[in-house]
């Protein structure tokens, strides 16, 4: 081989090795980044859905930190938020906000960094209504007795009968001598 085809395939391998190192480097970005999707949970807290900034679904734990502003500029935070077992990437805060509208602010420090703000409204937890009292009343056709119990009874009885015969007759019938 001459030195001009040396040259080519040096040059080759460099360049490959360029383009391999270029289109890694978005991606290497790409991971070092979070997307976060911040909510209120339907009382007084909020809850946080972490995710890689390419979509995938986070497999670690992370560090998340909440503020918050509320109404009369009342403040929440900072509040180290814990993964909860709901799935990965799942955080909540509990109820540490008062009733009204919030601005809540949710960041990730190094190594996986991202930052996410929501306005969430606040509202005082429900509890669930109070079961309605069911009346018990007595069937009133005849004396309380009725229904489809006696139906099936009788047929049972029928049935045990019924097989009784059959077995009586097949006794006798395996009993004889040579017919």
């Amino acid at each position: 081989m001459s030195v001009t085809g040396i040259r080519k395939v040096v040059a080759a391998v460099f360049a490959g090795l360029a383009l391999a190192l270029l289109s890694a480097a978005p991606a290497a970005a790409q991971a070092d980044k979070l997307k976060l999707t911040v909510a209120g949970d339907g009382a007084e807290g909020v809850t946080i859905q972490a995710t890689y900034a390419d979509g995938r679904r986070l497999d670690q734990v992370v560090r998340l930190v909440l503020t918050a502003t509320g109404p009369d500029g009342q403040r929440v935070g900072p509040v180290q938020l814990e993964p909860q077992p709901e799935g990965h990437g799942f955080y909540s805060s509990g109820p540490v906000l008062s009733t009204g509208t919030w601005k809540v602010t949710v960041n990730s420090p190094a190594p996986l960094q991202g930052k996410a703000t929501a306005t969430v409204q606040a509202k005082a937890a429900q509890s669930p209504p109070a079961p309605r009292p069911v009346a018990v009343t007595r069937p009133t056709d005849g004396g309380g007795v009725g229904g489809w119990w006696p139906f099936a009874a009788g047929g049972l009885v029928l049935v045990a009968a019924a097989m009784g015969v059959a077995m009586l007759f097949g006794r006798r019938r395996t009993a004889t001598p040579n017919d």
